[in-house]
């Protein structure tokens, strides 16, 4: 038969999954010798029974209470005893701590007999009444639903007429009396007497607290699995609310936002545990305990200081003091700061608690992400004006712009807001603090764009009716005019009027060179961590970079070498005249003339970032989305003509331009004429490309310089589309005197490309993975549209547990990935594999990658330092020996 309840004196912390975070770590306290009140655990086995049946699992309650008549042989006290009487407290307790998430109920085992013995044998009638009306309200609200505001608006009742020591014995009769009353209104009969019967009700509501909503909503957020089911804790109960030498607090063995040594938390004289969390009366610091008990306090710090080291790492601990003797209710590895995590780290290494090594696994890449964007000094009491969806990181405050015009002609910061941004955005998204749109997600052209930049920004945020011809959105009543100040948050999503007080951060001023590690204990930990992780790692960290600004930012933050250039970047603003000459040339000489005017300022683009990764590899993807991107939107150039034949003018310009987007226009550009396919439709156009970076590389070693370019062809779908490229830019490549020997690679962004790679190996000296067009691809998502139809959906019912264009999806794309280099090197031992998906810069992806054989991630220059750190972390998880390392 299967063993569903433990005594605390069976388990230890390793049974986490099993006992529950909660229920190991009691084990593992009373294993160490600690003051933790005799109990048992009931399984996370018996939740998930319960909860597929709706039933207790046979012999459920029998070994309950065979457990139980252990506690109360230990104690020689009696469940039920009309003297004596045992009474227990009911915790829930999952494998990860999911705080408020559960519920709790105590006092278990009072009635209308047992409280005259309470109160007898504690001497004191007011505190065992104050017993018996917690208990009624919180197994009226936990087991029965009824609402907590009932029961709290009586008590404030009672409260508002208190004497200045609280409600006396009497008031409290009576406030147990309407309680009863409450609970029989609503539940059909009267407040259960029978004390089992209390225990084996609130078991069973703890484990159905699983499913509560805000449990369900915590568990996604945390990205917590939804069939792991909570354990139940059963304790006997200790008591801090029985006069002034008594009371309950929670307790950091380090400070939680810090990481600073010392003595943190609070503590409540006179208090049950739930008081401290609930937060319905002032506590007083940690520190107050040492002059109200000091023979209490120092034993809690002897214990604290014996659990940090046994679990060598930040605990938080729940105590209670019954009359002057130290209980311990709870400890477990404490929630931190990204701040605190750092700094912690750093210094349980140095204290020789931990190894570098494990230091590097304490900290996440997304902390630091957390940690080099600015913040919003605010707390909270300022209500936003709307929340959208947190897509860039960072704290930015400007004035409202409509358009990129706008934005870049502005002389102060200012936020452009768009309902959504395109490639034409491009100048305003540079210029502006930060980017507002009413539609998108995190992965849509804002949100992608802003993070590359390191710009701030919230996107989907759909309170807002965005009129940019009047120059104002709305939200409810409220207008918002251009210019008028707004602040943003890129994490939380929320949206303000006004100024918002913003801090800046130590790390990023840090990482770009401004400080020195030794200037701030959080910049010294970030230095030594972060060092550690380039020691170890074995996996190169490149940049997504277009300019030579954003190469030399990369450069600084780490990367080494450009992973993917996008030229079509370089031919936005003034050069889209050229670029439209291009496009409508109706002979070959007109084409031509439009690429040779393209060709020197394509050169000197490629000089300015060669010289800004000299000496590191940089790979240019040739142009690759639909040349139509490049024009008017077809609705405008519509609009713009037909006013202007209304009013019986000649359109012009317009009209020639109208007709070339109708006569490019495809229902779905996006696996059009793009990539490959447009350098061998439209003559000369990647030829030039070519001959723009050859000759920008034999400069570049003219002037003593070490340019290493690569050339990649994009969205290749069969080697014969990789052969006729490669072979014209070998013919233009000759023609160049005095060029280095640039190697010809290709993306692998279609299953068709993953599933041919060994055939593509044969013509490819490397491959890099675009993992954003692979995944809409190979789920036939349209990016730009499933986010903002139906991803919230998936997300709510717990079809995706994240984005696919977040986190890479391992099970279906990641298959992909695997086959690609296992036949790519299969055909070319030695090929070089890379990814530069946005997948490059997440932290699990990279995990990922690393396992998969990758050699390199290429991300956005600001994502740099977390792909370091994460490819550390890779590393040490994988035992890497860290003498092999780049």
């Amino acid at each position: 038969m299967r063993k569903y309840v433990y005594d605390f004196i069976e388990g230890d912390r390793s049974q986490a999954d099993l006992l529950g975070g909660k229920g190991a770590n009691l084990a593992e306290m009373t294993r160490l010798g600690l003051p933790v009140p005799p109990g048992f655990t009931v399984t996370t086995d018996a939740c998930r029974a319960y909860l597929a049946t709706g039933t207790p699992p046979d012999g459920l309650y029998e070994e309950i209470n065979a457990h139980l008549r252990q506690v109360e042989a230990r104690l020689d006290r009696r469940l039920g005893d009309p003297e004596d009487p045992l009474l227990l407290a009911v915790r829930s307790g999952g494998r990860y701590s999911m705080p408020g998430m559960m519920e709790t109920i105590l006092d278990i085992g009072l009635n209308d007999v047992t409280v005259a013995g309470l109160a007898a044998h504690a001497g004191d009638e007011r505190f065992a009444w104050d017993s018996y009306r917690r208990l009624i309200q919180m197994f009226g609200h936990t087991v029965h639903g009824i609402p907590a505001e009932e029961f709290a608006h009586e008590l404030a009742a009672v409260r508002a007429t208190a004497g200045p020591g609280g409600p006396n014995a009497e008031q409290l009769r009576d406030l147990v009396d309407t309680y009863k009353k409450i609970f029989t209104r609503h539940v059909g009969h009267d407040f259960p007497q029978a004390p089992h019967e209390q225990l084996f009700l609130a078991v069973g509501a703890v484990f159905s607290s699983w499913r509560s909503e805000r449990a369900r909503v915590y568990r996604r957020q945390e990205r917590i699995p939804d069939d792991l089911g909570t354990a139940v804790n059963v304790m006997a109960m200790v008591f801090g609310n029985l006069g002034p030498d008594s009371g309950t607090g929670v307790a950091f063995t380090r400070d939680p936002a810090t990481g600073a040594p010392g003595v943190y938390g609070d503590y409540l004289t006179d208090a049950q545990g739930e008081d401290v969390v609930a937060g319905i009366r002032n506590t007083v610091p940690l520190t107050e305990l040492e002059r109200l008990d000091p023979a209490s306090f120092h034993r809690l710090r002897q214990i604290m200081s014996t659990l940090e080291r046994h679990y060598r790492d930040l605990c938080d601990v729940e105590f209670t003091i019954e009359r002057g003797r130290l209980w311990m209710l709870q400890t477990r590895v404490g929630k931190r700061t990204a701040a605190a995590a750092f700094v912690i780290a750093a210094q349980l290494a140095d204290e020789g608690l931990i190894t570098a090594d494990e230091a590097l696994t304490r900290v996440t890449g997304a902390q630091l992400a957390q940690l080099m964007f600015p913040a919003f000094d605010s707390d909270g009491a300022v209500p936003p004006l709307a929340v959208g969806v947190g897509a860039s990181p960072g704290a930015a405050v400007g004035r409202v712009v409509f358009d990129s015009a706008a934005a870049a002609a502005a002389d102060g910061p200012v936020i452009l807001v768009r309902p959504e941004t395109n490639p034409d955005d491009l100048p305003g998204m540079i210029a502006a603090a930060g980017v507002l749109t009413s539609r998108g997600g995190k992965t849509s052209h804002a949100a992608v764009v802003a993070r590359g930049m390191g710009r701030t920004c919230v996107c989907g945020a759909d309170a807002l009716r965005i009129d940019v011809d009047r120059g104002e959105f709305t939200v409810g009543d409220r207008v918002v005019r251009a210019g008028e100040l707004i602040s943003i948050d890129g994490t939380s999503g929320r949206i303000w009027l006004g100024e918002v007080p913003v801090q800046p951060s130590p790390v990023a001023r840090y990482l770009a060179g401004e400080l020195r590690p030794e200037s701030d204990p959080l910049v010294a930990a970030v230095h030594r961590l972060l060092g550690h992780a380039d020691a170890v790692r074995t996996l190169g960290v490149r940049a997504n970079a277009d300019t030579p600004e954003d190469a030399g930012r990369a450069r600084r933050l780490g990367a080494a070498g450009i992973g993917l250039c996008r030229t079509e970047h370089m031919f936005l603003g003034e050069r889209r005249a050229l670029v439209e000459r291009l496009i409508l040339a109706d002979e070959p000489v007109e084409r031509d003339a439009a690429l040779d005017a393209l060709l020197p300022l394509q050169r000197a683009d490629f000089v300015g970032l060669l010289a800004a990764m000299d000496g590191l590899p940089v790979t240019v993807r040739l142009l690759d989305p639909p040349l139509h991107e490049f024009l008017p939107p077809l609705a405008e150039l519509t609009a713009r003509v037909a006013r202007a034949q209304a009013r019986g003018e000649d359109p012009g310009r317009d009209a020639t331009l109208l007709a070339a987007v109708r006569r490019m226009h495809e229902a779905n550009p996006m696996l059009g004429l793009r990539g490959v396919r447009l350098g061998l439709v439209v003559p000369g156009l990647f030829a030039m490309q070519v001959r723009a970076l050859a000759e920008a590389a034999a400069q570049r070693l003219r002037a003593g310089g070490d340019p290493r370019p690569e050339i990649m062809v994009p969205l290749v779908g069969d080697v014969r589309e990789l052969a006729a490229v490669a072979d014209e830019a070998r013919r233009v490549l000759a023609e160049v005197d005095g060029a280095p020997e640039i190697p010809i690679g290709t993306m692998v962004e279609t299953p068709r490309a993953a599933l041919t790679a060994g055939e593509i190996a044969a013509e490819a000296h490397f491959f890099s993975l675009g993992t954003n067009d692979l995944t809409q691809t190979t789920w036939a998502f349209s990016r730009d549209d499933v986010e903002g139809s139906f991803f919230p959906a998936y997300l709510a019912r717990g079809i995706f547990g994240v984005s696919p264009f977040e986190r890479l999806d391992v099970g279906g794309v990641g298959r992909l990935v695997r086959l690609a280099v296992a036949e790519g090197r299969a055909a070319r031992p030695g090929l070089t594999v890379g990814v530069c998906g946005e997948h490059g810069g997440d932290p699990d992806s990279i995990a990922f990658f690393a396992a998969a054989g990758l050699d390199y991630v290429s991300c956005s220059p600001y994502r740099v330092p977390v792909a370091r750190l994460a490819a550390g972390r890779v590393a040490v998880a994988a035992g890497t020996d860290s003498s092999d390392s780049r």
